[in-house]
């Protein structure tokens, strides 16, 4: 609740003492003080995934949890119940019925207790569960968590929807915090955020488009919770990734409270608490990355990107140099970007749909125009310029770099490479360019065993490295006297 800025940390706090003279539960001390109303108790509680509460409710048909269990204990080596529990991430009394499941059909036998073990019993497999599993996994490779049934994923993706925050001035400005952008721009994302629909950011390359999308999708605050695996049609589809989805440990997970329990419920385990997710591709993006994976070794399913980064955002980099056309690629997406909905579809012909809610992204260094026609324009119904800095932003990410790298920056240092860019390099400021120049001048005094300083001929190099031949436009050009640090 307080990462989801319902209550703050003092909230709980007030809470906790109240509740050592009051008692009841955490939830209720703190409604009860009027930290946040029942109705966002409620709110709150409905969207952590309650454990099931009998094998039927887990969703899946017992048979197939059974297989899941004996490969989980095949590949494994578990020999406890806990150990069991902890693998396939179901209740204790439903895994309990699991195993006695396998008993009955002799593929698990009791060993008895394990010395010293506390009363814990061991299992064991055997032979005719050996062979019955190595069986099943040539079936079907999937060894985790159990999946949930796609009914609840659907529902769980509704639940925590982006729109579902509400963003603010204040909340962009904190996530932007570290960039220097003008205030139209930030007055153009905010309700580019509450809206949910695409949004396509252009302008000269080297300006922070990409920073500003990474910035934007830290706005969002919520913990969102992402399965381990989905089951559909009777295929699992593994959706949980680690490289993509950032978990947040004990994220509305009772144990951490022991008895200052919201209420009494238990957290399902078959999902993770994660940040919102913020999946990028770039020029590597292809139409087969926008489908479902089939593992022919292992006959189970990879979500596709888009499907990961759902409740969250997804950034298409560098858009228009993929190896997919953007037309095709638009093509792939008319439907979901209108009706909010994609269809994907499985190696046995069979189709299904899911939500399409997450904030999409294009960032561009091409003119839209070139890009896409008038049609595909209308689909991306805000549109974003990221320019050049002015001079007085541009001044503000000089010094801040400076001071990063321990550099003094003075005005006559700053005039002249100003003039240098934009007078004999005829360039346009852009705000890579401080990073670039300060970085190259620190490497040069490293390299000569000096402190890092602003030397005019470490300078000169670096600008060089910019753009090593001079425009024509620039060498024509009138140039106005140089700035003091280049007379001679």
């Amino acid at each position: 609740m307080i990462r989801s800025k319902l209550v703050t940390a003092q909230d709980v706090t007030q809470a906790l003492e109240r509740q050592k003279t009051q008692g009841g539960r955490l939830g209720e001390n703190l409604v009860a003080f009027g930290a946040l109303t029942q109705n966002a108790l409620d709110t709150f509680l409905h969207r952590i995934p309650a454990e099931p509460q009998t094998l039927q409710a887990a969703g899946i048909d017992p048979a197939e949890l059974v297989g899941l269990l004996m490969k989980l204990v095949y590949s494994s080596r578990l020999e406890t119940m806990n150990q069991f529990v902890d693998a396939i991430k179901l209740p204790y009394h439903i895994v309990k019925d699991l195993v006695q499941q396998a008993i009955d059909r002799k593929l698990l036998y009791t060993l008895g207790s394990r010395e010293g073990g506390l009363g814990e019993i061991n299992y064991a497999m055997t032979d005719e569960g050996q062979r019955w599993t190595i069986e099943a996994l040539q079936r079907v490779g999937y060894a985790g968590p159990a999946p949930v049934p796609i009914e609840e994923f659907i529902e769980r993706v509704r639940l925590q929807m982006p729109t579902n925050e509400v963003i603010t001035m204040e909340r962009i400005r904190k996530a932007i915090s570290g960039l220097f952008f003008d205030d139209n721009l930030l007055e153009q994302c905010g309700p580019a955020l509450n809206s949910g629909r695409a949004i396509l950011l252009y302008g000269p390359p080297g300006n922070g488009k990409t920073s500003v999308a990474m910035s934007l999708a830290s706005v969002f605050s919520d913990i969102i919770y992402v399965p381990y695996a989905i089951f559909v049609e009777g295929q699992i589809i593994r959706v949980f990734d680690p490289s993509l989805h950032a978990a947040v440990e004990s994220a509305g997970v009772e144990e951490d409270l022991e008895f200052t329990l919201v209420r009494k419920q238990i957290f399902d385990a078959r999902w993770v608490p994660c940040k919102r997710p913020f999946v990028v591709a770039g020029g590597e993006l292809t139409l087969e990355m926008l489908d479902l994976r089939y593992d022919e070794a292992g006959h189970f399913y990879e979500a596709p990107l888009h499907m990961k980064a759902l409740g969250g955002c997804f950034l298409i980099d560098d858009f228009g140099r993929q190896l997919v056309s953007p037309a095709a690629l638009l093509n792939r997406w008319i439907v979901p970007l209108e009706s909010r909905l994609d269809f994907l579809k499985l190696h046995t012909g069979k189709s299904f749909s899911i939500p399409f809610e997450e904030l999409i992204i294009f960032s561009t260094n091409i003119e839209p125009e070139d890009l896409m026609d008038p049609a595909f324009l209308r689909r991306l119904p805000y549109k974003i310029e990221v320019g050049a800095p002015d001079i007085h932003h541009y001044r503000q990410i000089f010094e801040k770099e400076s001071t990063r790298q321990g550099v003094a920056l003075t005005d006559d240092i700053f005039a002249a490479i100003v003039y240098k860019i934009q007078i004999e390099k005829g360039m346009e400021l852009a705000a890579y360019q401080p990073r670039f120049i300060v970085d190259q001048v620190v490497a040069s005094c490293r390299f000569v065993e000096e402190p890092p300083h602003f030397e005019p001929r470490f300078v000169e190099n670096a600008l060089n490295n910019l753009r090593v031949k001079k425009s024509v436009a620039a060498a024509e050009h009138k140039a106005p006297d140089r700035p003091p640090l280049y007379r001679e």
